[in-house]
């Protein structure tokens, strides 16, 4: 894993992503970072990580949260090989987690770039050296637009692309960046809207028709495919997505068959975008039935979660419960929160709360007890976070649960955006709790 820079070190967009983590390294440990032990004050992270100090023994104090090492890699390899054999580009999105060292290992793992949902990612990213954004958005904001402009006028190497879905949105655009002088167009696709009360999107092929008409008139914006997310589709079901999901393809055939990417130059792909981390087999099987259109096609997947995977919603969703023989993600999460208070034989309280944990999909899943008499770990039998407070976790015990103050308990945690975005600095950590790295979050 990449270590973690300085935050005086300037970070050149023109760095490769590599290059701009490696200075992560030099950020100095200090009050910020939750949980980092407190007599490594004013190390930098680099030095902390080049100790391999242990999870349980090393100075670290509860709550912490950890992320493991193999699970990440494993994760990791196996959308690499996923995408390689549907025939898919792979742009996850970053929003998850938010971590330019993630970001870089995807993009080693063969990524063709990091999606974003807001120009401030957006920022992040270019900060951190991403030479490909794909902005799985409406991109409205004047002085987003802006910055987009210059971003794009100073590195001719940078691509970007996000969504429009409506003739107004492409008006505020062409103004906004007319106004900013732009150079280079702002690439744009279609977003078609996944049904009527889904999210955002286009809800028609007239109202494409007719944004791609808006788009055409403009010298600021070039239309160069289609996209949306088949997440949103009503009363979701594998028929109903496929069934969008061949909307989304018929409508880049048409528009190619109307002319609509003719102006295109040499080595332009059409691109085709949906896939997030629900349904992504339905897109792999979908987009493997999109014809011959009038240019190559780039088929661009964007799941995110499956970085580190959950113990929880993600757990459930995942199409890989559907399509065992293609892999297995492995959740790589485990929250660690020490037992503060056993007042009763039936409760326990633990201090971690929905500052530490995500709780916006489900409450977390206690695994693992580990003793604070001799370090043994053994299986949470018995033992159910019941709910959460702001700083504490609510446990429930059945009848003979070990449980005493001073034991740690491990728990797997549900929804990994919301895991990620509750820490800055998140150990990463071997099976046998070896520290090796921290993963820095910018939210």
């Amino acid at each position: 894993m990449q270590r973690l820079v300085p935050e005086e070190t300037p970070l050149a967009a023109e760095q490769s992503p590599e290059q701009s983590v490696t200075a992560l390294a030099g950020e100095r440990v200090d009050h910020r970072f939750k949980a980092l032990p407190p007599d490594a004050e004013g190390l930098t992270v680099g030095a902390l990580a080049a100790e391999r100090r242990n999870l349980f023994t090393g100075g670290f104090t509860t709550p912490v949260l950890a992320l493991s090492a193999e699970s990440v890699e494993a994760n990791l390899a196996l959308l690499e090989t996923y995408a390689e054999r549907h025939g898919l580009a792979f742009a996850p999105h970053g929003k998850t987690s938010m971590s330019p060292q993630l970001f870089a290992r995807q993009l080693e793992y063969g990524a063709w770039g990091i999606t974003a949902a807001v120009p401030h990612q957006a920022r992040v990213y270019r900060a951190y050296g991403i030479g490909r954004i794909f902005l799985a958005n409406e991109l409205v904001d004047a002085v987003a637009l802006r910055w987009l402009a210059g971003e794009l006028d100073a590195d001719p190497g940078f691509t970007f692309a996000c969504y429009v879905d409506s003739v107004r949105g492409v008006e505020l655009m062409d103004e906004a960046l007319r106004a900013a002088g732009a150079v280079r167009p702002v690439d744009v696709v279609i977003e078609l809207g996944a049904g009527d009360g889904a999210r955002t999107g286009a809800r028609t092929e007239a109202d494409c028709a007719a944004v791609a008409d808006a788009v055409a008139a403009t010298s600021t914006l070039r239309l160069v495919g289609v996209a949306g997310y088949e997440g949103e589709v009503p009363d979701a079901s594998p028929e109903r997505v496929r069934e969008w999901l061949r909307r989304l393809v018929a409508l880049a055939a048409d528009l190619d068959a109307a002319g609509r990417f003719s102006a295109l130059a040499d080595g332009v792909e059409i691109l085709v975008s949906a896939g997030g981390s629900a349904w992504f087999d339905a897109v792999a099987d979908v987009f493997a039935e999109v014809p011959a259109l009038s240019r190559p096609v780039l088929k661009l997947l964007r799941s995110g979660a499956y970085v580190s995977h959950d113990d929880g919603h993600y757990r459930h969703l995942t199409p890989f419960n559907r399509i065992p023989d293609e892999g297995t993600l492995q959740p790589a999460f485990r929250l660690w929160a020490q037992v503060v208070s056993r007042p009763t034989a039936e409760q326990a309280f633990v201090n971690a709360g929905k500052r530490d944990a995500a709780y916006d999909l489900d409450l977390p899943e206690a695994q693992v007890v580990r003793s604070a008499r001799d370090g043994s770990v053994r299986p949470a039998t018995g033992i159910t976070v019941s709910g959460l407070s702001d700083q504490h976790g609510w446990v429930r015990t059945e009848a003979g649960a070990e449980l005493e103050v001073g034991d740690w308990i491990g728990m797997g945690l549900s929804h990994p955006c919301t895991s990620f975005d509750k820490w800055q600095l998140i150990p990463l950590v071997e099976a046998d709790g070896t520290v090796t790295d921290y993963i820095r979050t910018f939210f």
